[in-house]
């Protein structure tokens, strides 16, 4: 059983109270901010490092699989000493300035060390999809074009076995760095030999120029419509963000934060909300190789199973990677024990929650755990790329998924009426100053008023309590038209469809733009597409009979489903190294498909009600 915990729910030391104040603007538009101001962020990150290595200098600040078996595990001391000395090397190289450090591969120890040194001496860091390499196949175009725009001063992976052929041709000048292999790569430097550098007072003179509007990293924005932009991230936007965060989750005051984690680095869900989520709390991540795929979601099994780590206390995890997970909870009380038994928190984002999912968890936890004096915290956030990335979080008790909660402390959001929805715009100190060398773009992001124009929408829970939550509403780009003139709601209906198909459905892409019919391509799970086809057809035609009979109309009823033989295409960026869908790229790639959904006569593989 987990140990006996103070009341967590409605206890203001534990969470900040439930509260929000809505401003009207007139013709249906209102502002929602929280009425707590927000306090002083730290200068830079490097702050809370330089903090943890003194008040806790032998505690594990991260850990990463050994080769070998067992972990390789940093105190905050030792992560203080190795930051110094790579951030000592870093300015023995004289890098050409205004220039940043590109990383290339997963996370890992060394990539920590290395984005921790940039930080420290003003130094902005990229780390990049690993995808773009590992999954190139030969074809160096994509990263190629990457580092182009990037034009870095150095570039680091942490094999030259698998990294160096993207970069024997790649159009930059900078330096190399590997961890292993460097001596068979002409000019590449070993990693070791960075942190073998001794450091000297350059380093903390260089410190102590970092400032709030310093560049600490620059990350990607996906490309689904084209080349990626540049997201520049100020050490002001991590730490503002970090410290709304602490004022919402008052309980990481008291209790050190202790994850198990896959997230990548190159994405802000892993490499900013959770990596200095443990750095401002003086907490302990244990860096995940595995990933919620076949085969690799095996590695995260068996890393909760082994004792040399700590159980979890949260649990950041996008619905794919919940959904892979089950399996093996379901079928091991040990293992689900093990994870449900300290854990405070299960968080979810990158996507929607599917409710079958969310009640499998549940059930799990009621067999290993009193739920009903100690249930497990089911919550969310919302947040891009751009606004580092929380701008909400629901920090109360959740029944199901929707609500993606409140403004933090120093957020505000801007409802505006746009197509029959809210668009929600965001002003804060969370939100980033522009794109890096695009110009056009940034001003295109930002409205009249200095609020970010994210593209999402949503509503009040309750319009006469507007600190009942914010519902989410999909992305309004994402949306169309029937050509009825009815809008169709693309997030809401994929949710609901996957949830109506479970455990069917690994994903799904909704179709209909200019047609009469909402209509939806259907990535099959593995186990399902081991089933016989008829069954599975069957199965398929009596969800969308159920979802029919609920009465929604024709913009809340797929009336025709095609099954796709595979699953999404990660290397062509169908699906993210996070594991979501990117529904415009998967339709224009599958434009074949969505023919063949709305050609007359039928397709013998489409299904209707």
């Amino acid at each position: 059983m987990a140990e006996a915990r103070r009341p967590f729910f409605d206890d203001p030391t534990q969470l900040a109270p439930r509260r929000a104040v809505r401003q009207e603007l007139g013709e249906g538009a209102f502002v929602l901010r929280s009425p707590e101001p927000l306090q002083p962020p730290a200068r830079c990150v490097g702050e809370w490092l330089e903090h943890w290595a003194e008040a806790t200098p032998d505690a594990v600040a991260f850990a990463e699989p050994a080769a070998g078996g067992g972990w390789s595990k940093l105190g905050w001391r030792a992560l203080r000493q190795r930051v110094g000395a790579v951030a000592q090397a870093l300015l023995d190289l004289q890098l050409p300035a205004g220039k940043p450090v590109v990383v290339l591969s997963d996370n890992s120890l060394d990539h920590l060390v290395l984005e921790l040194a940039c930080m420290h001496v003003g130094r902005a860091i990229c780390p990049v999809t690993s995808g773009y390499s590992r999954l190139a196949q030969g074809d160096y175009t994509r990263i190629h074009g990457i580092l182009a725009t990037l034009d870095p001063a150095l570039v680091y992976a942490h094999d030259a076995a698998t990294y160096a052929p993207v970069l024997a041709q790649a159009p930059v000048a900078a330096r190399t760095v590997f961890s292993h292999g460097a001596g068979e790569v002409h000019g590449a430097l070993p990693f070791a030999e960075l942190l073998g550098a001794r450091e000297t007072p350059a380093v903390g003179a260089a410190f102590a120029q970092v400032g709030p509007h310093t560049h600490a990293k620059y990350l990607l924005t996906s490309g689904s419509t084209g080349h990626p932009k540049v997201v520049v991230n100020t050490q002001r936007m991590l730490t503002a963000n970090q410290q709304m965060l602490k004022q919402t989750l008052r309980f990481l005051d008291h209790e050190k934060p202790v994850l198990l984690d896959w997230l990548p680095w190159s994405h802000t869900f892993g490499g900013n909300h959770n990596k200095f989520l443990v750095m401002r709390s003086g907490g302990t991540m244990y860096i995940d190789d595995g990933r919620p795929l076949p085969g690799a979601i095996d590695k995260t099994m068996a890393h909760l199973r082994d004792p040399a780590t700590e159980p979890p206390t949260l649990h950041f995890n996008v619905p794919k990677g919940y959904d892979m997970m089950l399996p093996a909870l379901e079928a091991d009380t040990g293992l689900a024990r093990r994870f449900f038994g300290r854990l405070r928190m299960v968080f979810y984002a990158g996507a929607g929650m599917p409710q079958s999912t969310w009640q499998r968890l549940e059930a799990v936890a009621a067999k290993v755990r009193d739920v009903h004096t100690d249930p497990v915290w089911f919550t969310t956030s919302w947040g891009s790329t751009e606004t580092a990335p929380a701008n909400t979080f629901a920090h109360w008790k959740l029944d199901r998924a929707g609500v993606i909660g409140l403004p933090l402390p120093g957020v505000e959001i801007k409802f505006i009426p746009n197509a029959g929805k809210l668009e929600m715009r965001l002003r804060g100190p969370n939100i980033f100053p522009g794109y890096r060398g695009n110009d056009a773009a940034t001003k295109d992001a930002f409205d009249e008023d200095g609020f970010y124009r994210i593209g999402d929408a949503g509503y009040l829970q309750d319009e006469n309590d507007p600190a009942s939550g914010i519902v989410f509403n999909g992305r309004v780009a994402e949306d169309f038209k029937l050509t009825s003139g009815t809008w169709v709601s693309v997030g809401t209906l994929r949710l609901h469809l996957v949830t109506a198909l479970a455990p069917l459905a690994q994903d799904a892409v909704i179709t209909g733009h200019d047609r009469n019919e909402v209509g939806a391509l259907v990535f099959l799970t593995e186990a399902a597409r081991k089933l016989p086809a008829e069954e599975v057809r069957t199965q398929v035609q009596a969800a969308l009979r159920r979802i029919k009979a609920e009465g929604g109309g024709s913009s809340h009823t797929p009336a025709r489903v095609l099954l796709l033989p595979d699953a999404p295409n990660m290397a062509a960026g169908e699906i993210t190294d996070k594991g979501y869908i990117n529904q415009r790229l998967t339709l224009a790639r599958r434009a074949a498909d969505v023919e063949a959904l709305y050609a007359r006569p039928n397709d013998p593989r489409v299904i209707m009600p």
